[in-house]
Parts: structure tokens; sequence; C-alpha cells
């Protein structure tokens, strides 16, 4: 009998963590040289997996977040939602109440400073009511693009800790239903942001609240929390099924909409349905990576776990040092061959988004999370 009930470590998901975040990267790093009139390659699939990516955290946060709440539960008979709170606060809330700092106040004194040509398109005074309460999706809708627009997904996550704990505290034992409830009111709003509510700001609302996503990921916790026997045993992980899966996913990730096929366009771009099973084959790589003994996608690598540690720097940091290195080498670059343009770009912007990240999560980070050990 296979006791999933004590995991500590799901194998591989730093490593996972890394590429999501790698993939928002490209995904601002082209339409930030477009918006600059630049030589970009935002129209190819590649370049545009932001919303994918930060959709593949969004079911690694549900189904992590669900599977230590029922460890919790199994354990205690509780859950202690002052320790919950304390723990994620000491995770997301310094570096991103730093960015808020910076990419409000400090930033826009240094552009001003060197005479730099950025115009912010927002003030302090504007949106600090807006990230301080964690909406600051609300910030892109109003302003538009904007230095702090990854904090975006932050806000999500936030509301939905801030949620899910007590809720999973008065119902432990309904969580299936109240997981497949999430998901069917999802389901009902998008089809009236579709077809009947107009209006911008409830439509954009309704997108941009994933709860759905992370409700999947909590499912899947579940039956993992409760299964008795091998998941390698599954028949959907046997080795032909793994093999059409991850090529299908690694093909989607790289062309995307480049490829006009009527059934790729139908599986993949239908409206509501293909979120959804965007969402499960994410879920199916989380489990396959991370608990599947014959999995064909191995990621127990101490470089790429290493990268996923800094991930979450990576993925706040990453638009502040694309935005400036094309403000300060913009004029060189673009005196460059398209080619080698890209090689110099690429190559300053990933070294220095990884290294004010590690740097951050020395001198910064580690300090809030040894004290997150501590509650442990």
């Amino acid at each position: 009998m296979n006791n999933y009930k004590n995991i500590s470590l799901f194998d591989g998901l730093n490593s996972l963590r890394f590429f999501a975040a790698f993939l928002v990267v490209l995904h601002h790093a082209e339409s930030i040289r477009k918006k600059n009139v630049m030589e970009n390659l935002e129209w190819f699939g590649l370049f545009r997996n932001g919303d994918n990516a930060v959709t593949f955290f969004f079911v690694l946060s549900g189904f992590l977040i669900t599977y230590l709440l029922l460890k919790e539960t199994s354990k205690t008979g509780t859950i202690s939602i002052k320790n919950f709170y304390i723990k994620r606060m000491l995770r997301i809330w310094p570096l991103y109440f730093l960015l808020v700092i910076i990419g409000t106040l400090i930033v826009p004194e240094v552009f001003g400073l060197l005479h730099i040509n950025y115009v912010m398109p927002y003030s302090f005074g504007q949106v600090w009511f807006y990230f301080v309460f964690f909406l600051p999706g609300i910030v892109s809708f109003i302003f538009g693009h904007h230095l702090l627009e990854p904090l975006w997904s932050i806000g999500i996550e936030e509301v939905f800790y801030l949620i899910w704990a007590p809720l999973f505290k008065i119902a432990k034992r309904r969580i299936v239903p109240i997981l497949l409830a999430i998901i069917i009111i999802k389901v009902v709003l998008l089809i009236l942001a579709q077809f009947w509510i107009k209006d911008p700001l409830f439509v954009y609302t309704v997108n941009i609240f994933r709860f759905e996503a992370m409700a999947i990921g909590g499912l899947g916790a579940c039956y993992i929390f409760n299964r008795r026997t091998s998941l390698s045993d599954l028949r959907i992980y046997n080795k032909p099924v793994q093999i059409i899966i991850y090529t299908t996913l690694i093909a989607f990730l790289i062309f995307q909409s480049n490829i006009q096929n009527v059934i790729w366009q139908t599986i993949f771009f239908t409206p509501i349905v293909s979120s959804i099973l965007i969402d499960l084959i994410f879920l199916y790589l989380i489990v396959g990576v991370s608990l599947i003994d014959n999995n064909i996608i191995k990621l127990k690598n101490k470089v790429l776990s290493y990268l996923g540690e800094i991930s979450y720097g990576i993925y706040m940091y990453h638009v502040i040092v694309i935005s400036a290195v094309i403000q300060f080498l913009k004029g060189y670059l673009n005196n460059l061959s398209p080619f080698f343009s890209a090689v110099i770009f690429y190559t300053i912007v990933i070294l220095a988004v990884i290294l004010i990240s590690a740097i951050s999560k020395i001198v910064f980070e580690d300090y809030f999370l040894k004290l997150k050990k501590k509650l442990n």
C-alpha cells in the first residue's frame, strides 16, 4: 500500500516553477520589444505563453496548498488559520511590497534623475490602495501595461489563500464538492461574460480570478492524498499516453495559434472548455513529474531546482529589468542585426534577472523564509 498522506517534498516541481517563470520572461520580453518598435518574435507562439505560465502557477498553488491543508488536518484534526496566514505572509508579502515600493516610488525617481524618456502611467497616490489590498489587476485594467503588471497574479493567489484556509477548516469533509462547485460557478460566470454581461470590468475580473485552475489543482491533491495504490499503476500514465500528452503540451507551448488546423484550434482555443482542458493537462504534468516513477520527463536537477527556488524573484523582477535594458540599450540593439540584437538582449536580461533574483533571495527573502521554517 502506498502512503501519499505524508509527502514532504514533491520532486521536480521547483524545475517546473523555473520553466513557467522563464516563459513569462519570454512573453514580456517580446511584448515590450514590440511596444518599443524593435525587431521582435511576439508573433511566435513560444513567446506568448505568459497567460499559460500563470495558469500553471495557479494549478500548482491549488495543488500544493490543498495538499498541505489535508496533511495538517490528518495530523492534528484541525487547521491553524493563524499559522497558515503567517506562513503565506512571510513567503509572499516581503517581496511583493518591496516591488510595489520599487515600481511606484524608486524607479520613477531614478528615471527622472537619469532623464530617461519613460512616462509612468500612474502615480503612487493613484494606485497604492489597489496594491495594499491585493487588487493589482485593477491597476492593469485602469492604466494598461506597467512595470508591476506581473503582480496581478499574486493578488489573485492572496485572495484565494484568504478564503481557502477558513473554508477548508469549516467544511473539511466536503472539500471535493466545494472544489467542484467552484469550477461550476466559474464556468457559469465565464458563460455570462462571454455571451450576456459585456461590462468590461466584469469580463476582466471574471477572467483574471482563475479560482477554477486552483480548484482543479485542489482536486488533484485530494485524489492523491486519498490514493492507496501506486499512482504509477494508472493507465493514463502508461508511456504511450505520456508521450501523446507531453508531446501535445510541448507543441502547444511552442506553436499555440501558429497552427491553423481546425482540430487544433477546436481543442485549444474553444472558449471556456479549452481553458479547463489546459488546467487538467498542467495537473497531469505536476503529478507526473513529482510522483510517477516511470514518468518520461525527469526534472531532478540541482541547477534547475535552484532556479526554481528563485523563480518568485524571477517572476517579480523581470519586467523592470527588461524595461531598463531596453531604455539603456535600445539604440545600440537597433543598430545590430535582428539575430545578434536578440542574442545580446536575452543574454543581458537572463543573466541580470537571475543575478538580481539570487541576491534578493540571499539578502532579503531568506530572512523571512527562516522565520517561516520556525513555524513548521
